[in-house]
Order: structure tokens, then C-alpha cells, then sequence
């Protein structure tokens, strides 16, 4: 089954889903990770302000965030190709990525407006230099525990 990797950028906990006013698109996000992980895929998720070394030893994260900054989080990789930067993908787009959506499914998801934009082909660079990542101090939400 398919591995699904979602590199978030610096949030105060792992899902972004806590504190007084939470985003709808990270709620929404949540609960598409959590159906493709009841459908068998492997998730796993982690937070630049937590996890820096993991978004280091990614190879297609280090480089998107070379090329494109901070503004390539949130990234998604699924079996080691980056397929999304810059915002969650729906749950169309991960179902198709991880081998789940009907083919007939594959036109909705291949719709210019909707993805194009979006799909990242893996960079061409073999190697770059392990260097620290920026973390930015993210505070915590609303003040209360995460």
C-alpha cells in the first residue's frame, strides 16, 4: 500500500487543529488523511517547528524548499515523489496518488484547474547541500496546551 508523507510548515502541533480558531482546510485535511489511512495507506506527518531534520533527509522536500522556500509547505510525498506544494491536496488527489481512485476518477483529479498548478515532477538536482532549515517560531494556539 501506498506511503503518504505530509510535510507541514511550522505549526504548534502536529495537525494544525487546536487552539480558538482553527483553519477549515486543515480540518478538512485531517479527515481526508485519516479515511486514506482506514483505506490501508501509511501516513505520516511532520511539523517544520517540530521535526526540521525529517524535512533535511527528505530529498524532494529539501529541494522544493531550497528552490521555492518556506512557500512549498505544506508539501505532500507519496512513495518518495513529490506530488503537491503549497497547499493541501483534496481527497480526490491523495486517493489517486496512493492508488485508490477508480481510473474513471483519474479526469477530475487531472483537471488543469484543479491540480496543474499544483503537481510537482520531482527536481532534476542529484544533490544539495545539507544545510540547517530556518524554523520559525510558531508560538502555540491561543495560548492553551497542544
Amino acid at each position: 500500500m501506498a506511503s503518504v508523507e505530509v510535510f507541514d510548515p511550522a505549526m504548534c502541533c502536529s495537525t494544525g487543529v487546536c487552539g480558538p480558531s482553527v483553519d477549515p482546510a486543515l480540518v478538512r485535511f485531517a479527515a481526508d488523511l485519516e479515511w486514506l489511512t482506514s483505506q490501508g495507506a501509511r501516513v505520516a506527518r511532520a511539523t517544520l517547528s517540530q521535526q526540521p531534520e525529517r524535512f533535511v533527509a527528505t530529498e524532494p522536500v529539501r529541494v522544493a524548499l531550497a528552490e521555492q522556500g518556506e512557500k512549498a509547505l505544506p508539501a505532500v510525498v507519496v512513495d518518495g515523489r513529490l506530488c503537491a506544494t503549497g497547499r493541501y491536496p483534496g481527497r480526490a488527489e491523495l486517493a489517486w496518488w496512493a492508488g485508490l481512485a477508480d481510473p474513471e476518477a483519474k479526469a477530475d483529479v487531472d483537471q488543469p484547474s484543479a491540480v496543474a498548478a499544483h503537481v510537482v515532477v520531482p527536481a532534476t538536482a542529484t544533490q544539495l547541500p545539507l544545510s540547517p532549515l530556518p524554523v520559525a517560531d510558531s508560538g502555540c494556539c491561543g495560548g492553551g496546551s497542544c
